[in-house]
């Protein structure tokens, strides 16, 4: 459960978008770097007291090394203000019953401009849609993406198997310009555009930020237990299914590795193998980049095998990935390996948006 804290803000320290970073002094000397989101418990400043959620920093277990602001008790942060007609207000909750769920106004609710739009949208018009199981995947799509169809307009939508805050993420906020916007889905918040379901908030990438591709992945983090199911990846199959529901063509991006200690990980990842192999009932392509180590390559080969009964495997070039990569405006990381320690993973992402790209005509 909760592991609280108390302490006192000593020094604010990075800020990005929708996040700032702390160093917090506790009272028994000790200190803890935390992580405050002012949009919900206000602009953190020094001297303020903080209550903090420490948990998962205490027991190793993620949130970026991070505890976690949940409240400025002696300096509460105003209320919004009143919509004049509350028919104008938002009310899609996020969060839900936690203490602190925001409320949000939702793309497709009534009070939203752009209600009419999204309630006679029933296509995303054969969109491209790249999925993907880690958030890692994010800049190198993207980049990928724009290494054939530089003016591309590319959304992200952001599902809650990981980081629920997008302002979590400082990927997203380094590729602010290089996206047309984000959408927080489910029960993820913090986007430019707030929805309910993955189905609406892919309408809203196409309708509203007149989308040519998106990408579909979790926030940071990553649930596992090192079982068949047990992995916040296992969405990226219900993707597949929405995708094609829309009418969109699911690209699948796969967990490719040849440098994950972990033998489930290594190949191609048992994540990617169950979410397309077990869960996606729907066909999608599925990207293998050319040119991989020759082990590793026989490695993929054969494992992807008995998932093209459903899903097409598709083989794309890679000339000028590396260098698209490379030129990324945010660093690659997964893991804790960055691109020359996992070349294949990025690589493998990177070729899912150049095939997504390539859709386009």
């Amino acid at each position: 459960m909760v592991r609280w804290r108390s302490g006192t803000v000593t020094a604010v320290r990075r800020r990005w978008a929708g996040a700032a970073e702390l160093d917090v002094d506790l009272p028994d000397g000790g200190r803890m770097r935390a992580l405050a989101y002012p949009a919900l418990v206000g602009d953190p400043e020094p001297g303020d007291r903080v209550l903090l959620n420490a948990g998962a920093l205490l027991m190793g277990l993620g949130t970026g090394g991070y505890a976690l602001v949940v409240a400025l008790p002696d300096r509460l942060p105003a209320d919004p203000p009143e919509a004049a007609d509350t028919r104008d207000a938002g009310h899609l909750v996020k969060a839900r019953y936690t203490p602190l769920q925001p409320i949000l106004l939702g793309v497709d609710e009534e009070a939203s401009p752009h209600h009419a739009r999204l309630a006679a949208a029933e296509s995303v018009d054969g969109m491209p849609v790249v999925t993907a199981d880690l958030h890692s995947a994010l800049p190198a799509i993207l980049a990928g993406v724009h290494a054939d169809a530089p003016d591309a307009r590319v959304a992200y939508l952001l599902t809650d198997g990981g980081a629920l805050p997008a302002w979590f993420s400082r990927t997203l906020a380094g590729l602010a310009g290089r996206l047309a916007g984000t959408v927080s889905v489910g029960q993820a918040f913090g986007g430019d555009l707030e929805a309910s379901t993955l189905h609406s908030g892919l309408l809203a990438a196409r309708h509203v930020l007149g989308a040519d591709v998106a990408i579909v992945a979790q926030g940071p983090g990553n649930l596992g237990t090192g079982t068949r199911w047990g992995f916040s990846g296992v969405a990226v199959g219900e993707a597949v299914n929405a995708v094609a529901t829309l009418g969109g063509r699911p690209v699948g991006s796969l967990r490719i590795s040849d440098a994950d200690p972990r033998p489930r990980h290594r190949g191609v990842s048992h994540h990617s193998l169950t979410a397309y192999g077990r869960v996606a009932l729907a066909p999608a392509e599925l990207v293998v980049p050319d040119g991989l180590d020759p082990v590793l390559g026989a490695e993929v080969t054969a494992a992807l095998a008995p998932l093209a009964a459903r899903h097409r495997i598709v083989t794309v070039p890679t000339d000028g990935l590396d260098a698209a990569l490379r030129a990324s405006p945010v660093g690659l990381s997964t893991m804790g390996r960055g691109l020359d320690g996992d070349h294949a993973y990025f690589l493998a992402a990177a070729a899912a948006g150049r095939h997504a790209a390539r859709l386009l005509g």
